[in-house]
């Protein structure tokens, strides 16, 4: 017999190991997604530049359940659509209310277009697996569309907007593509008209590392072509080009945005305090502001008096926290409150190119820290299935490069700026993946 049922929103990072903590413990655990499927969004740029199957990134969350051999574990397809405190029962888009003791909420987030007006409408983002999907496949039959047309004066543009890990690792493996890839697999398209410009409003890239890792990345992603603009805010995005606050435009097929990550809308209809980008206030221990038998966790969450950055590491250690503070508080024990353990960060520029920055101090470049990226990412990934593809997939890439830069291709879709004004679709509201 169960001790207690837990219901968790969102099987992303923090959701699923706050799950498997509590179920090894004897509780009872239901996740609520609106995806059937975990995302490992840390390498969904690689689904979006065609180096990997969106498979290799992305794990059932029923095959997750039925692997609890304590078969505790349950989980429901279903979107959040309010949570009654009171009776303690979360309301779902499918089947009758899901009833709990414990609420642990960590429904993801998504991007924050900071009121710029277009953002939202025009620009990509590679946050789910079907963004990543869409993107590879605009970026593809884009340069399709330009062998066929054999147009040399028709360029092909990629603006990626923000200078953090996504923007710098999406930026560098495009630009990969036109250096190297592009005269072996389109020899009808010059280099020169495939452009791809990475946009940051700040003076720096990867603004959380060291100022040398911050100049190599820069210097490697000029090396690899790409077109780096430092202290270049966004004012205006519109369906073939983008307005920049200096007075200057540029026209463009594409624009990712990567600048920024905020709270779903749905978090503000849940009744929950929220601060500072929509985040959920929570105390030091996690749990929710006001409430005794909630608890918040992952990117969505902030504890206003020591915030944590949003990254998979944080979430993966909340979560566990979340799972021994609801063990501890079952127990009459006293609950803990979340310190960080700062493993060190990364992020991969491109083959053979990386920066990793430990919390030691030590700093790593290149071969070395590219291959540390590779390791850590695979090793990370759920499943075994999806590290053996992943690994294969990587591997096969490495080894035949350049002509492998299309191994994994999708279907022909204009991109936006070749499609009339009338046929301009709105972005559709595809939550992130662990969005309840």
């Amino acid at each position: 017999m169960a001790d207690s049922r837990v219901v968790i929103i969102g099987g992303g990072f923090a959701g699923l190991n706050a799950a498997r903590e509590l179920t090894s413990a004897g509780h009872e655990v239901m996740i609520i997604d609106r995806h059937a499927y975990t995302t490992f969004q840390p390498l969904l740029y690689q689904v979006a530049t065609g180096a990997l199957n969106p498979g290799d990134v992305t794990y059932s969350l029923r095959r997750w359940a039925s692997n609890d051999r304590s078969h505790l574990a349950s989980f429901r397809r279903a979107t959040v659509t309010g949570i009654d405190f009171e009776n303690k029962k979360v309301i779902v888009s499918r089947g009758e209310p899901i009833g709990y003791d414990k609420l642990l909420i960590c429904p993801g987030v998504g991007a924050n277009f900071f009121g710029i007006p277009g953002a939202d409408r025009y620009t990509k983002q590679i946050y789910t697996r079907r963004q990543a999907l869409e993107v590879r496949d605009i970026i593809f039959s884009g340069l399709e569309l330009m062998a066929a047309e054999r147009d040399p004066n028709k360029r092909f543009t990629a603006i990626v907007v923000g200078g953090g890990p996504t923007g710098v690792e999406t930026a560098g493996a495009l630009a990969e593509m036109k250096t190297q890839a592009l005269p072996v697999l389109y020899p009808e398209i010059g280099v020169d008209n495939f452009h791809v410009v990475l946009v940051e409003m700040t003076d720096r890239l990867l603004g959380p590392f060291d100022r040398r890792l911050q100049r190599y990345t820069k210097r490697s992603l000029s090396k690899l072509g790409v077109d780096v603009r430092l202290n270049t805010a966004v004012k205006e995005v519109f369906a073939d080009h983008v307005d920049f606050a200096d007075g200057t435009k540029l026209d463009c097929d594409i624009v990712v945005w990567a600048s920024g990550v905020g709270v779903r809308p749905a978090v503000k209809d849940w009744g929950l305090p929220q601060g500072r980008g929509g985040r959920i206030l929570v105390e030091p221990d996690q749990r929710v502001v006001g409430f005794d038998d909630v608890y918040a966790a992952g990117d969505a969450s902030i504890c206003e008096s020591e915030p944590q950055p949003q990254l998979a590491q944080p979430a993966i250690q909340q979560g566990k926290l979340v799972a021994h503070n609801i063990m501890a508080d079952k127990q009459g024990g006293v609950t803990e409150t979340f310190h960080y353990n700062d493993k060190g960060t990364m992020a991969t520029i491109g083959r053979n190119a990386a920066v990793v920055q430990l919390p030691q101090g030590a700093k790593i470049t290149g071969f070395p820290a590219w291959l540390l990226w590779v390791l850590v990412h695979i090793a990370t990934l759920l499943g075994g299935r999806n590290r053996i593809s992943a690994m294969l997939n990587m591997a096969v890439r490495y080894i035949s490069w350049p002509k492998s830069a299309v191994g994994i291709i999708g279907d022909y879709v204009d991109a936006p700026s070749r499609l009339p004004a009338s046929a301009q679709p709105e972005n559709a509201d595809d939550e992130n993946h662990s969005q309840g």
